[in-house]
């Protein structure tokens, strides 16, 4: 299946471009990863967990640059192996300069193959919308980032966002009441 579109950033070229051709960033960018390993500049590996409904697909992702054109264009070639599927994708996406900001016109061919790929494009096109969504607006983010002033050097990084089952702050996942730690000791009377 091919998907494509375009995104503005009210960012300049550059910080776009880096953003893109970082690992670490777009790594950052990607839903449910694991683990992510750089071999070298153009090509990184990513365990991930992808989102499939009520399930999720773990796929190892291998990533290779294949062309490239300073600042303007590139081309990735992507191919992922999980159980229950086989993954192919080529994705490509060329920048331009739109009013102060960049405009990136991206494309992208996925096919997956296996038990997952015989459900049909019908249930896994809105899945990939939505995974694609996700990584734009994960883009975005990480673009902004690039974009800012960064921090003074000596200061320390600031604490990465994470989530908590809730069970850490004793809020049950069930009810948004706190609820009380067990007991020590025996949880019955022993007076009669």
């Amino acid at each position: 299946m091919r998907v494509a579109g375009e995104r503005t950033f009210s960012a300049p070229r550059a910080a776009v471009w880096h953003v893109l051709n970082d690992p670490a960033s777009m790594a950052a960018t990607m839903p449910g990863v694991e683990s992510f390993d750089v071999q070298d500049e153009r090509r990184w590996r990513a365990n991930v967990k992808i989102p499939l409904g009520l399930g999720t697909l773990g796929m190892t992702m291998n990533m290779e640059k294949i062309e490239e054109r300073e600042p303007e264009f590139a081309r990735l070639a992507i191919k992922g192996n999980g159980v229950g599927a086989i993954l192919s994708m080529t994705t490509a996406f060329n920048l331009s300069d739109e009013g102060g900001g960049t405009k990136m016109d991206w494309e992208a061919d996925v096919r997956i193959a296996g038990p997952v790929g015989s459900m049909g494009q019908r249930v896994l096109q809105p899945i990939v919308n939505q995974q694609v969504q996700h990584v734009l607006a994960a883009l975005d983010d990480q673009v902004q980032k690039a974009a800012s002033p960064q921090a003074p050097k000596g200061s320390p990084d600031p604490e990465p966002e994470t989530g908590t089952s809730g069970a850490d702050e004793g809020v049950s996942p069930l009810s948004p009441e706190t609820y009380e730690p067990e007991p020590e000791g025996p949880t019955t009377s022993t007076e009669d």
